[in-house]
């Protein structure tokens, strides 16, 4: 074998040289090591409903789904999307022309992204971002332009907060796309009424594409209401907003997510999409259409489960002597590690499993600014009670 010589271009594509393995895996696979309570990557440790899941054993006892599906998706969960945007936000939508079925969230926001920019494209992104917004932004050739959100406290509450002046300068003449996500995952930050509608306006006014990322949609705490980009003046036809089933039923593993948007950009979106997977998950989509049609109950009693969850370790985080910021939104806290005398987050990470049995992810890597979020530190809490207080009372030992 002829070994590669030491000027040889490298192997991997020059643009995805920054990123190396998640830092996910890494964490995850310390509590695997450790045994240590795995708060670090957002994934619960029961399963959804079970009549969703039964749905999903009949689809493949029945072979429906068990051979490839339509390209767009199955028509029942096309409609029942559709209907889930009309019940929910008023929001009218052809199930044939303006919605798409995804491999999860994560391949939508790549789709939306190969399809919509080209080199040299500017996106806007909210700072700390999920990790596979650069990556995805740079497999398309754009360059990302971060807004920071900023911590605050008000009304004895920390929060990270957008600042909208910044978000209105980060704009340029090469910008193409905002990229948007509410609740905001890691910080638990739900944009107002008047921060969207401020967006919106923006996003006409420069003429911008919108992609926003709304998996936390149901997850929203306290007096926060989520209310969809796309439903502001002249956002319609500008927005691809972008749904999961993992994060509302808890079946991460089934990869079920969703593009609602005006026909154009979901034909954009699909041309991209249709040479990723094709398609994924076929009987899933139809346990999944069931599950968007139960009733609201079922929504609000899985609110007020991650509520309580929330409050729970938000308590434990506090107790250990931590900053916490209480989360608006999605199933993550924010700590900030200061008060323990800490200022490295991802160093304090990789010492949590051996210090007190806890893994917790950086937020550091969520940021290109590192220093901005070096302090702080995520936690889950999309697990069993039992498992939360146990990783409350582990924590406790930070503040000895």
């Amino acid at each position: 074998m002829t070994s590669m010589s030491a000027s040889a271009r490298p192997l991997l594509n020059r643009r995805l040289a920054e990123f190396g393995t998640t830092i996910f895996a890494e964490m995850s696979a310390l509590a695997v090591t450790t045994g240590a309570i795995n708060l670090g990557q957002g994934f619960p440790d029961t399963d959804g409903p079970e009549e969703v899941r039964e749905a999903a054993v009949r689809a493949l006892r029945d072979g429906r789904g068990n051979q490839y599906p339509p390209g767009p998706g199955v028509p029942e969960l096309r409609a029942a999307v559709a209907e889930h945007q009309r019940r929910l936000y008023g929001l009218s939508h052809d199930p044939d022309t303006e919605v798409l079925v995804t491999a999860g969230a994560t391949e939508a926001i790549a789709a939306a992204l190969l399809a919509l920019l080209e080199p040299g494209d500017e996106v806007v992104a909210l700072e700390p971002y999920y990790d596979s917004y650069a990556a995805c932004i740079a497999m398309a050739g754009g360059t990302r332009v971060p807004v920071t959100l900023r911590p605050h406290a008000a009304d004895g509450e920390a929060r990270f907060r957008l600042d909208l002046d910044e978000l209105r300068d980060a704009v340029t003449g090469r910008t193409r796309l905002l990229l948007l996500n509410t609740p905001h995952n890691p910080t638990g930050t739900v944009l107002t009424r008047d921060e969207l509608a401020a967006i919106a306006e923006l996003a006409v006014e420069r003429d911008l594409l919108v992609v926003t990322d709304e998996v936390y949609e149901h997850l929203v705490f306290d007096e926060a209401e989520h209310l969809p980009l796309a439903s502001f003046p002249g956002m319609r036809e500008r927005t691809v907003t972008i749904g999961s089933a993992g994060k509302t039923f808890s079946f991460t593993g089934w990869k079920v997510g969703w593009v609602t948007a005006a026909p154009a950009l979901v034909t954009a979106v699909r041309s991209a999409k249709q040479y990723l997977t094709y398609v994924s998950a076929g009987p899933f989509q139809y346990a999944v259409a069931g599950a968007l049609a139960l009733p609201d109950s079922y929504f609000t009693d899985f609110r007020a489960d991650m509520l309580a969850k929330r409050d729970l370790l938000a308590a434990g985080l506090e107790e250990a002597g931590l900053t916490v910021y209480r989360p608006s939104g999605t199933y993550f806290i924010t700590a900030d590690i200061r008060p323990l005398g800490e200022t490295d987050g991802i160093t304090f990470c990789r010492a949590l499993p051996e210090r007190c049995g806890v893994v917790a992810i950086p937020n550091a890597v969520f940021y290109d600014h590192r220093e901005q979020g070096a302090p702080f530190v995520r936690f889950a809490f999309c697990k069993r009670t039992g498992v939360l207080e146990e990783a409350a009372s582990r924590l406790k030992t930070l503040a000895a």
